[in-house]
C-alpha cells in the first residue's frame, strides 16, 4: 500500500472517528460528567499523552516571541473552541452539531478575508450567504430528541465553537510552518488546560464515580484517547501526504458517519429542516471551496 493511501485511509478513519465521536459524548453529557468536566477530562488527557510522546521526538526550542501566540492558539484552538463545543452537543443533536461544524471552511474564509484581507469573489460571497441560511435555519428550528428549546442554544454554541476553530486555524499556521507539530503542541494543550481548569474543576469533583457504569468510562477513554490523541496523530500522517485542500475535502464525511451511527443507534432522528438546512450550507461550502476557472487566452 502506498504512502498516499494509507494517508486517505487516515484522513476516512479520521472523519469515522468524529462522526462516531458526536454521539458518543452525548451519551456522556450531562447525565454522568457535565460537559465542562468532561473538557477537563479530555484536555488533561490529552496534554499527558502529547508530553509524554514528546518524549520521544526531535527537540526544537521555541521562541519566547512565539508564546503569545501559541496561548492564543491555546484560547481558541482548546479551552473556548472545545468548552462551546461540548456544552453545545450536550444541548442539541449530534446530526445538527455535525452539520454546522461543516461551515468550518467558510468561517475561515470570511475570517481570511477580515484578517488578512483576502480578496473574495461574488461566488464566495453567495455561498456564503446560502450557508449562513442553511445554519440560520438549523440553529433556530433544528430541534434534537428530548431537548426542546436548548437545541437552539446548543446548536448556537457549536457555531461560535466553528468560529473559534477558524481563528485557530489561521493562528496556527504561522507555528505549523515553524516548528514541528509536537514541539508547540504540548504548549497549546498545556495553556489550554489551565484555562479550563476553572470551569471544570468542580465539575469532575462532583462526578460519583461509582455510579459511573463501566461502559460509559470506556467512552471517556475513547474521547480522550481516540478523538483527540490518535485523531491528531493521523491528521500529521494525513497533512504529510496529501494537500490541505485534498484534507479539508474529509470534514464533509462527518455529517453522514455522524448521522448513521446517531440513527442506527436511536440518539437522533432526521427531518425536513435538518436535511434542507444541511443541503444548503453543503452548497454553500462547495461554492466557497471552488477554485476559480482559469482563463483562457483567445
Amino acid at each position: 500500500m502506498s504512502k498516499r493511501s494509507i494517508a486517505l485511509f487516515g484522513a476516512t478513519l479520521v472523519s469515522i472517528i468524529y462522526g462516531v465521536t458526536f454521539t458518543i459524548a452525548k451519551d456522556v453529557m450531562p447525565t454522568y460528567v457535565d460537559a465542562y468536566g468532561f473538557i477537563l477530562l479530555r484536555v488533561s488527557g490529552s496534554t499527558l499523552l502529547f508530553w509524554l510522546i514528546w518524549l520521544f521526538m526531535p527537540k526544537q526550542k521555541i521562541d519566547l516571541k512565539d508564546f503569545p501566540r501559541i496561548i492564543a492558539a491555546a484560547f481558541f484552538g482548546v479551552a473556548f473552541n472545545m468548552l462551546t463545543f461540548f456544552k453545545g452537543l450536550s444541548l442539541t443533536s449530534p446530526i445538527s452539531a455535525s452539520v454546522i461544524m461543516v461551515t468550518t471552511p467558510m468561517i475561515v474564509l470570511i475570517l481570511s478575508a477580515i484578517i488578512m484581507k483576502e480578496r473574495m469573489r461574488t461566488r464566495m460571497v453567495t455561498g456564503i450567504l446560502l450557508g449562513l441560511v442553511g445554519t440560520g435555519s438549523l440553529i433556530l428550528y433544528g430541534k434534537a430528541i428530548g431537548n426542546g428549546a436548548n437545541a437552539t442554544l446548543g446548536n448556537a454554541l457549536v457555531l461560535v465553537n466553528a468560529i473559534s476553530y477558524g481563528f485557530y486555524l489561521i493562528i496556527v499556521k504561522k507555528l505549523m510552518d515553524k516548528y514541528n507539530a509536537f514541539t508547540f503542541v504540548k504548549w497549546v494543550y498545556l495553556f489550554g488546560l489551565f484555562m479550563v481548569i476553572p470551569f471544570g474543576y468542580s465539575q469532575v469533583e462532583a462526578v460519583n464515580w461509582s455510579a459511573v457504569p463501566q461502559v460509559i468510562g470506556f467512552k471517556i477513554i475513547f474521547v480522550v484517547v481516540i478523538s483527540t490523541f490518535l485523531t491528531y496523530l493521523l491528521n500529521l500522517l494525513t497533512m504529510k501526504e496529501l494537500k490541505p485542500t485534498t484534507v479539508a475535502v474529509f470534514i464533509y464525511l462527518q455529517p453522514f458517519f455522524a448521522t448513521v451511527f446517531a440513527i442506527g443507534l436511536g440518539k437522533d432522528e432526521l427531518s425536513v429542516v435538518k436535511i434542507l438546512s444541511a443541503i444548503l450550507i453543503f452548497i454553500g461550502v462547495y461554492m466557497v471551496t471552488q477554485k476559480p476557472t482559469p482563463k483562457t487566452i483567445s
